[in-house]
């Protein structure tokens, strides 16, 4: 077993760190914040060009026809550059359900356009303040129209099209519904990173495409979120690791006392933790980069293991960031606060530490049975 990457996906992280290196993204979000417009529109132009939006979208549909692993790559740049675009919402959650179960007929509208940027998917499934799950879904299907409505839909002010998880007189099922239809309506909900803002989508009789059947939308969004999970697991760890490295770069330039305050053991000791917490993330993260790219039953339980050892990293590595910039790293003109926002952000998308530890319990008990 292999949990590291090629030569060649190596090369295309060090490509895609140093193009988000010099288009500023970390700039980019700072803007983005500052005016509250919620995404960047020059960089995703950009990443769409370099055909990001394509990585995993076979070659029949304009793709690249790539991997998982390749995917794995670019989301932990993302991550450690703070990218101020929807590439999590359409690529990890939408575009990934359309190429694993949209028919062809839907493969053949969306996919191509989904490369070319004409088309910005995104995940609804949030109803109330409660994880998500089969009994609280309450949005309506009824002969293809579907009446309800959605909370926390990320990037939803600039998608084109969502996948919609709801109930139908025979079960749960998922719907792809497009934006543009005059009964839909969408409503901006403040939140802690406005670089991903989420919105309310109010659908009134809405019509709608099935993905799969009407009894099969709950197994289907638990698979779809399962591959998310581990690609949301490496934004974190991006997030992570620059974090660390801002704390450590700053730990030896700061002075106090006529000593770098790396010198000093509190310091050491947080700088430390960081390095453990993000060490444990990284090899939890590339088990589970290796479940996914070999479509491994061990998926479940190695997405759920990278995603509660990335949301308490990133919580860690951001907030111990802030404490070794001293009084600094509470300051707007400081970066911490972006990797901050970020790593609270990310903690609750696809659901709560408690959630996924919940998950991890629960697939964990579900190996031992079978």
């Amino acid at each position: 077993m292999n949990l590291d990457f090629s030569d060649d996906q190596k090369f295309l992280q060090e490509e895609a760190r140093k193009f988000l290196e010099k288009e500023n993204s970390l700039l980019r979000n700072r803007k983005v914040l500052e005016n509250q417009s919620h995404f960047d529109q020059e960089l995703w132009t950009k990443i769409v060009m370099l055909g990001w939006t394509g990585i995993r979208i076979p070659e029949e549909y304009d793709g690249l026809g790539l991997g998982h692993l390749e995917l794995c790559v670019i989301a932990e740049e993302l991550g450690r550059f703070l990218a101020p675009v929807p590439f999590s919402s359409s690529v990890y959650l939408f575009t990934e359900a359309i190429i694993k179960y949209g028919s062809e007929e839907m493969k053949k509208d969306l996919l191509p356009r989904l490369v070319s940027g004409d088309v910005i998917g995104t995940l609804a499934v949030t109803e109330d303040l409660f994880a998500p799950s089969k009994d609280n879904i309450k949005l309506s299907c009824e002969s293809g129209k579907i009446n309800g409505k959605k909370i926390a839909v990320p990037d939803a002010s600039i998608a084109t099209h969502a996948l919609v998880v709801a109930k139908s007189e025979k079960g749960i099922c998922l719907q792809v519904a497009d934006l543009s239809h005059e009964g839909v309506s969408i409503e901006h909900q403040e939140n802690i990173d406005e670089s991903r803002g989420h919105f309310s989508i109010t659908f009134d009789g809405v019509d709608t495409q099935a993905i799969g059947d009407e009894i099969s939308g709950w197994d289907i969004y638990e698979s779809i979120i399962n591959q998310a999970a581990v690609l949301f697991s490496y934004e974190q760890i991006g997030g992570s690791q620059a974090s660390l490295d801002m704390a450590v770069n700053y730990a030896k330039e700061r002075y106090a006392f006529g000593r770098p305050i790396g010198s000093y053991q509190a310091i050491k000791h947080k700088l430390a933790d960081m390095y453990i917490a993000l060490t444990l993330a990284k090899s939890n993260c590339y088990y589970a980069a290796w479940a996914l790219s070999t479509d491994s039953a061990d998926l479940p339980s190695a997405s759920a293991t990278a995603r509660v050892s990335a949301i308490k990293a990133y919580q860690l590595c951001s907030q111990e960031n802030i404490q070794t910039h001293g009084g600094n790293g509470f300051t707007w003109e400081y970066d911490c606060h972006m990797f901050y926002r970020r790593s609270k952000l990310l903690s609750l998308n696809l659901g709560s530490l408690s959630n996924w530890r919940e998950k991890l319990v629960t697939s964990l008990e579900q190996s031992n049975i079978n």
